[in-house]
């Protein structure tokens, strides 16, 4: 048996708890931010969104740790006579994680949770067991992604945005147009977020649909989402004549339905990073559970168990709720001003970059490719849009993570060494 194995628990269970808290108060909050920053929901309408769709997904779709945790870093096999060693590294990983997402979300930086972790597990894994225990072929491609996942969703963003400019708000019948087109839109928005949920979703439930139907299923619920956005369309009284404050008003009901397309949005976001990152960042407290519980071997993948799910949820929503708003702030202000119409170019951007990423197996940062999308839009509107002192800092935050995360890692790795030998 390992020595205390009840007190390592009950840390996993505490730092565990402070990175979910991290995780909340930062990633959680930047894919919200958009949604708040154009006014589509309030902080308060958010957090209960998260709330819900966030557990949703960690509880429902989020039982499986990724290979990115358990086995995709450090080879784990290095520690099959040293488990009290990897113990003591899944936890200086959780703390340092914590510690990173708490400074990064103090001076309201939107950092990667997934880079974060990863920076702790090699800071660790170097220190225990030498440079030959992590798999650096993994890294390279985690470095790759932060150049090809903004470029992609940034792309993406701007052809939505301009596209919204160029056939509806820029057109000489706007209202007209808005009828034909938004339809389209909505037929876009349901058939990109139906896949995310239905490859994310379901694949953790014993549920299993080849690609072709996810795509058929997606397109039939699609229609119907475009058929009832028509009805609802054509509810909505626009003026007829040519006075300019009656435009004014139509321009407005024209940004109250993309603000009813960003809440559809923001849910199925929630929902979909509940169910991928959450299990991703509580991965390190699974392992130390699975070794305190089968302590004659550790197992590189298991299911998570559903209270360790229940307490990564509570974590999340307690920091979103009590920190979040710097990062909410950060993405939703403070890179370019955002309105419905322009937010939910962004949103829908992340989302399909989620399916692409996922459908070419190039590992995602939901930070990097939402940023990424809110930097597509403002360059829609030209260079003068964006706050580039803000995206300047973004970036460096970006380039430090990975390294912060493995020096706060080796930090407490040595700690918890040392203070064990008091025990």
């Amino acid at each position: 048996m390992i020595p205390h194995a009840d007190l390592l628990l009950l840390l996993a269970c505490l730092f565990g708890f402070f990175m979910a808290w991290g995780v909340g108060a930062n990633d959680v909050a930047n894919a919200m931010g958009t949604s708040v920053g154009s006014k589509a929901l309030t902080i308060k309408q958010a957090i209960v969104i998260a709330v819900v769709f966030e557990a949703l997904g960690a509880m429902l779709a989020g039982g499986q740790v990724t290979d990115t945790i358990r086995s995709s870093i450090i080879h784990v096999d290095f520690y099959t006579h040293s488990k009290s060693i990897f113990m003591f590294g899944m936890l200086s990983a959780l703390l340092a994680a914590g510690t990173w997402l708490m400074i990064a979300t103090y001076f309201a930086w939107p950092v990667s949770t997934t880079h974060t972790i990863v920076g702790a597990l090699v800071g660790f894994g170097v220190v225990s067991a030498g440079v030959h225990a992590i798999q650096w072929s993994h890294l390279i491609n985690i470095v790759l992604s932060w150049i090809v996942t903004p470029i992609i969703s940034g792309a993406i963003a701007y052809a939505l945005f301009r596209s919204v400019q160029e056939l509806i708000f820029e057109s000489k019948n706007p209202i007209r147009r808005a009828k034909y087109w938004i339809p389209v839109y909505i037929f876009l928005v349901s058939m990109v977020l139906t896949l995310v949920t239905l490859v994310s979703g379901l694949k953790h439930l014993n549920i299993t649909l080849s690609t072709w139907q996810n795509v058929e299923l997606s397109v039939l619920i699609s229609l119907i989402a475009s058929a009832l956005g028509v009805y609802l369309l054509n509810r909505i009284r626009f003026s007829e004549r040519s006075n300019s404050s009656d435009h004014h008003a139509d321009f407005e009901k024209l940004e109250r339905v993309f603000s009813i397309l960003m809440i559809f949005t923001a849910c199925a976001m929630a929902f979909a990073h509940g169910s991928n990152d959450v299990a991703n960042a509580i991965g390190p407290l699974a392992a130390v559970v699975d070794i305190a519980h089968h302590a004659s071997l550790i197992r590189q993948q298991s299911g998570i168990p559903l209270w360790v799910l229940g307490l990564g949820a509570l974590g999340i929503v307690f920091g979103l709720a009590t920190y979040g708003h710097r990062v909410i702030a950060t993405i939703g202000d403070n890179i370019t001003q955002l309105t419905p119409s322009r937010g939910f170019a962004a949103q829908l951007a992340t989302a399909s970059t989620v399916i692409i990423a996922s459908g070419i197996g190039l590992p995602i940062s939901t930070t990097q490719t939402l940023v990424g999308a809110v930097f597509g839009v403002g360059l829609a509107r030209g260079m003068g849009a964006l706050n580039l002192s803000v995206i300047g800092n973004i970036f460096v935050s970006w380039v430090i993570t990975v390294p912060a995360g493995a020096l706060l890692a080796i930090i407490y790795f040595f700690i918890l060494k040392w203070s064990w030998h008091f025990l």
